[in-house]
């Protein structure tokens, strides 16, 4: 399939990029692993559940209805259900890879001039003992179930960790019958009042949120973490402390929840696989880009989630001002400047916010002392911080590539998504690039057939030798 524009990623960022090329005049493609666009701040239930206010599910449907609307009044078109694992450029023009089929395993491609990476963001996991017990999800997996699938994730739930998204996923869980014994946020209310003026525009929200938590007595712990989940088979409650200033637990001040669901988040950070296997520079975790949202590589823009973590709103901005920039350097122009005007504000504004955000809410600063030797860190290998700690203390292991030969901590079927930022805190590394040529998974004959499908490639080398 040919295309001036391939989009990574129907979320907000892509859809509002792609909307924006496809007004510019540019042919469109956006490529999604998801059954339907939208993301998942946009996720919707299937067809076939029949919801009937789908929109109380969301805070921002109306947004929403104007991106669906202009997106079936587009000429852009929309490939779902297909999860790309790999970017390739070559003399300038690049070819989207993608895996269909219920086991991933059929290939399809999408060759372009520009590419647009949309991939948003992952949660970052931090371990505690009993993290690994039926009933403790995530809390944008717990959003997620009841986005999606309109189901709960039991009937007791006790919200944790930090950060903005806690307070929508537990006034969510509430408004569809869960009873959510209590809201453990591990910021000090004093972080989020010393940023009130750049997080104006976000605290009526949040007050709203918090109204309505009130309103389903829900009790709100500041200050307080998960120290260790309970059970034998499956989640039965969790003990939380509270918390000293410097961020560590402080004794004699446990107190157990009983619940079968916890929903626990820390945060967010960058889906950059994309953008690491095409070469791209990151600035920290995130991916690098300039003004107009270009990358360090040419023909490969960024925008949302991927660039840094700031919310729907200022993925929405981001990417507007890409999908304006790729149709005008497609057409050997530059941007509009009073086109863009309105977005660049927003986007200064949202990318303030969202610096104090981060801020204001940083996961507990001594967490790793709550992690026993024995909690399991890397679930895909069964790996336990005490061989996490034993790599570095007794072998000499000096970064968290080494730690990871040495323990098989990151080899699994993940790859070290959702494990290596608690390795690297276990550790007290700095955590290093994550090096992985393919974005997920790929079938070894998937692999075959692109190599011999290559310019080039003979009928000796496709068959191997004799």
């Amino acid at each position: 399939m040919r295309t001036d524009l391939a989009v990574v990623g129907a979320g907000p960022a892509g859809l509002a990029a792609a909307l924006a090329a496809a007004a510019g005049g540019l042919r469109v493609t956006v490529l999604d692993a998801g059954d339907q666009p939208g993301g998942q701040y946009f996720r919707q239930p299937a067809a076939e559940l029949g919801a009937r206010r789908p929109q109380a599910l969301h805070r921002q449907w109306r947004t929403w209805e104007r991106l669906r609307g202009a997106l079936a009044d587009s000429g852009v078109r929309v490939l779902t259900e297909h999860h790309v694992w790999f970017v390739e450029e070559r003399s300038g023009a690049f070819t989207v890879r993608a895996l269909l089929g219920p086991g991933q395993d059929e290939p399809a491609d999408v060759h372009a001039d520009a590419v647009l990476l949309a991939t948003g963001g992952y949660e970052h996991v931090l371990p505690f003992p009993g993290w690994t017990l039926p009933g403790v999800v995530t809390a944008g997996g717990a959003q997620a179930m009841l986005k999606g699938g309109l189901v709960v994730p039991g009937r007791t739930a006790v919200v944790a960790g930090t950060g903005p998204l806690l307070l929508p996923v537990a006034t969510g869980l509430a408004a569809a019958g869960v009873r959510v014994a209590a809201l453990v946020e591990s910021a000090d209310p004093k972080r989020v009042a010393g940023h009130a003026r750049a997080l104006a525009g976000k605290l009526p929200e949040g007050a709203a949120l918090a109204a309505r938590l009130l309103r389903h007595r829900v009790r709100p712990l500041t200050r307080h973490t998960v120290v260790r989940a309970h059970g034998d088979d499956r989640l039965t409650g969790v003990t939380v402390a509270a918390l000293d200033p410097a961020g560590r637990v402080r004794r004699g001040t446990g107190r157990h929840l009983a619940c079968d669901t916890l929903a626990v988040g820390h945060g967010m950070l960058p889906h950059t696989d994309l953008a690491d296997g095409l070469g791209c520079r990151l600035d920290g975790p995130a991916a690098a880009v300039d003004a107009e949202q270009r990358t360090s590589v040419p023909g490969v823009w960024a925008a949302g989630e991927a660039t840094g973590i700031g919310g729907a709103a200022l993925a929405l901005a981001e990417g507007h001002l890409a999908g304006r920039s790729i149709a005008a350097r497609l057409r050997g122009d530059d941007p509009d400047p009073a086109g863009r005007a309105r977005a660049v504000r927003a986007r200064e504004t949202l990318r303030t916010a969202a610096a104090a955000l981060a801020a204001a809410f940083p996961p507990p600063a001594h967490w790793t002392g709550q992690v026993t030797d024995d909690t399991v860190v890397c679930r895909c290998e069964e790996v336990t911080a005490g061989a996490v700690r034993e790599a570095v203390d007794g072998l000499g292991a000096g970064d968290v590539r080494t730690v990871k030969l040495l323990t098989r901590a990151g080899m699994g079927w993940c790859q070290g998504r959702m494990c290596a930022p608690a390795v690297a805190g276990l550790t007290g590394c700095e955590p290093g690039p994550a090096r992985r040529p393919f974005a997920r998974p790929v079938p070894l004959g998937v692999l075959a057939r692109t190599r011999a499908e290559e310019p080039g490639a003979t009928q000796e080398t496709e068959r191997g030798p004799s």
